[in-house]
């Protein structure tokens, strides 16, 4: 079975679900597959460009990344960003008569899945034009909270179309297996998690020196940031280290013992969570946050590292596990040295988390073929 994939994000970009998606597709079925880069699906907006710049920085780097497979094509859309403004989808479907072309042409060939990452008017034609194939449905955010206004209103009822129109659904969260549960068909969840092939030994020693809270992702409005500045201020001792782009800048002055590290390639944010005493997972309690399952958890802990979260999306359904803390602003915050000193994981521990915990283990929980063949 070949695959078309409508992704999230580009293929240039550092590897994600879709990226894993597609990589344990063909691992395991060994057919060709057709990815979809992204296009603008809300009117563009003044901080696009800032983003735009910061990726540029560390996506040279990342564009290493295996693209040239034999087995697989990548195509960008061309369209207007004027998505999703009426009339958008007739005016773009101008645009995208190569692309739709490309699509039937690979389609006919042999048996192909449909999957989408990302609700769009061009996957919503997509799935309406090739009603015969096995569609699937990846949530893996509430794409509508990332957007306001009409853009928020507009997107929530392409994919309540979307989902109306496939074989299977996914969803990577509760929240998200919540929301789609009236959904025909029901969705079956499918967590997020991490790539464990390319994480060291699990029995390489954690770093031993002056205690680190570490954090690597992006540093937006839903990032805590009172919550880590009071939470550098009750532990002197250690150093709060933040790795990735800052797109919603601090409140205050920092204090000393915090640091901002640029954004980096994937390989070395690994090594540098690797002198992590603990991983941070600061986000705020919203919208935008609730149907959120962050893959840093995964990380953190396939590295053996104890979690530092506030209460948001899947992570307020973890409290109880051994070596999850969650904090808000009313904990005690200088209590939470002593509990990272505390845990000592077991290398089977590691290992069985690991396991457990990888996207192809994710994936292949799911019987994709089975599931959305027999719908």
């Amino acid at each position: 079975m070949q695959l078309v994939y409508l992704s999230p994000v580009p293929w240039a970009s550092f590897a994600q679900r879709p990226h894993k998606f597609v990589e344990w597709f063909q691992a395991r079925h060994g057919d060709r597959v057709l990815w979809i880069d992204p296009y603008p699906t809300r009117f563009p907006e003044l901080s696009d460009l800032r983003r735009i710049v910061s990726r540029s920085a560390i996506q040279g780097k990342e564009d290493a990344k295996p693209g040239a497979n034999a087995w697989l094509t990548v195509l960008k859309p061309r369209s207007l960003p004027i998505e999703p403004g009426p009339g958008s989808g007739a005016i773009n479907r101008l645009l995208w008569t190569e692309l739709m072309n490309k699509v039937a042409s690979f389609v006919s060939v042999k048996e192909t899945c449909l999957v989408i990452g990302k609700p769009s008017e061009l996957a919503l034609q997509l799935t309406k034009r090739h009603f015969d194939i096995p569609r699937v449905y990846d949530a893996m955010d509430d794409f509508a909270a990332f957007y306001g206004g009409f853009s928020s209103w507009a997107m929530r009822r392409r994919e309540d179309r979307i989902a109306a129109n496939v074989s299977m659904l996914l969803a990577s969260s509760t929240a998200l297996l919540e929301r789609f549960s009236g959904n025909v068909p029901k969705p079956v969840l499918a967590h997020n998690a991490c790539a464990t092939e390319v994480l060291p030994d699990a029995g390489v020693a954690r770093y031993s020196g002056k205690p680190v809270f570490g954090y690597v992702g992006t540093i937006a409005n839903w990032f805590d940031w009172p919550l880590v500045i009071r939470l550098a201020i009750a532990n002197p001792e250690t150093v709060v280290r933040l790795i990735g782009p800052v797109y919603s800048p601090p409140p205050a002055p920092l204090p000393k013992n915090i640091e901002l590290v640029p954004a980096c390639p994937h390989p070395e944010a690994i090594e540098m969570m690797q002198n992590f005493s603990a991983g941070l997972i600061p986000f705020k309690i919203n919208a935008l946050t609730s149907s959120v399952d962050p893959i840093k958890y995964y990380e953190y802990r396939a590295l053996g590292l104890p979690v530092i979260s506030t209460s948001f999306g899947e992570m307020a359904l973890r409290g109880n596990l051994h070596g999850v803390s969650i904090i808000n602003h009313a904990t005690d915050l200088q209590g939470l040295l002593q509990l990272v000193k505390d845990y000592q994981p077991e290398l089977e521990e590691i290992r069985n988390f690991r396991s457990e915990n990888s996207w192809y283990a994710r994936f292949d929980a799911v019987n994709l073929f089975g599931n959305a063949l027999a719908s």
